[in-house]
């Protein structure tokens, strides 16, 4: 048979962010368990009482390592400058025959160290990002292939890595975590092994840098 503990345990890790602000006592429990009391008297059939709740959250153990959590700032804080780049154009094409041709025929016709681009396959399609000064030059070369999805006014923010980036556990979703609770809404994301660049809108680039740059001043 089902107990609240377990149900309460469910809840909380279903709900994002939830243990992160439990483990550091923003959340009041009272109120959260009377959040949950509808939930779990509908589960369990039968009426709960709101202290029997309180005492689940109370129990409930947290898993989270803290192993973790500081040894994804330390990795943090090793991180180089924030490397920013304005005035860029992302589209998605459909996989097909030719699209690799395109790309290299792209490839050819850039020129200069400081314009960006990146190109990402996936299995039935395949993202191309550009700086705004390669947009004629790529919608003449793509304009045969069938174009998904664009969008323009685009910024981007790259991390270089240190080494070890892939003994760190967390430091995605650290990263992540932190710039979805700025309201911020990432566009896309690129990653190479010591590269990691995210792409939001224009308007966001600031509070984005700013959010980076703080979590580098975190001890």
């Amino acid at each position: 048979m089902i107990t609240i503990g377990e149900i309460v345990k469910r809840l909380i890790r279903e709900t994002p962010f939830l243990e992160e602000a439990l483990d550091e006592g923003l959340i009041n429990i009272s109120s959260l368990s009377r959040k949950f009391k509808p939930q779990i008297e509908k589960e369990l059939h039968r009426e709960v009482q709101t202290g029997a709740i309180v005492m689940a959250i109370k129990r409930y153990s947290l898993p989270y390592n803290y192993k973790i959590k500081f040894g994804v700032k330390h990795f943090i804080n090793q991180i180089g400058d924030l490397i920013v780049q304005s005035g860029l154009m992302h589209y998605t094409f459909e996989n097909s025959k030719t699209l690799a041709r395109h790309h290299q025929e792209l490839i050819n016709k850039i020129t200069g160290d400081q314009t960006y681009y990146t190109i990402s396959r996936g299995i039935f399609e395949t993202t191309v990002v550009v700086s705004n000064s390669l947009t004629r030059i790529a919608e003449k070369i793509y304009a045969g292939e069938k174009l998904i999805f664009q969008k323009q006014n685009l910024s981007s923010i790259t991390l270089r890595l240190p080494q070890k980036r892939d003994e760190t556990i967390g430091f995605f979703y650290y990263i992540l975590k932190n710039i979805t609770m700025g309201n911020i809404n990432i566009e896309e994301l690129v990653s190479t092994t010591n590269e990691f660049t995210i792409l939001v809108h224009d308007n966001d680039i600031d509070r984005a840098f700013s959010i980076l740059m703080g979590l580098k001043k975190t001890d």
